[in-house]
């Protein structure tokens, strides 16, 4: 007597999907880290330090990562401040030139 064979499932029913676990990584974060030294007769020629972080907003500013507010190219409030400190700068530079100038009137 043969018994009918069965083929094992690829995936657990009642296992996560990926809208799960991308949830929970970007809840929890996962950092990746990693050094890559190259050597010639024991003189380091070049190192390159890797450093990966994946996690939510909310999750990065917890850990104190916020660097993307600060970035013109990535803020547009920090757009406004550098372009607000460049115009300041820029009326003082004018203002020191007039007085350093003589004025014809």
């Amino acid at each position: 007597m043969t018994t009918p064979s069965r083929l094992p499932e690829p995936y657990e029913r009642n296992g996560s999907n990926l809208a799960d676990i991308l949830e929970r990584v970007l809840d929890k974060g996962v950092v990746i880290a990693g050094d890559i030294r190259i050597n010639l007769l024991d003189i380091e020629l070049l190192t390159i330090k890797l450093r990966l972080i994946v996690a939510s907003v909310d999750k990065a500013k917890e850990m104190g990562i916020d660097w993307w507010e600060e970035d013109p190219a990535l803020s547009s409030s920090a757009r406004r401040r550098e372009l607000s400190k460049e115009n300041e700068r820029l009326r003082h530079r004018v203002e020191e030139l007039e007085e350093a100038s003589p004025r014809e009137r």
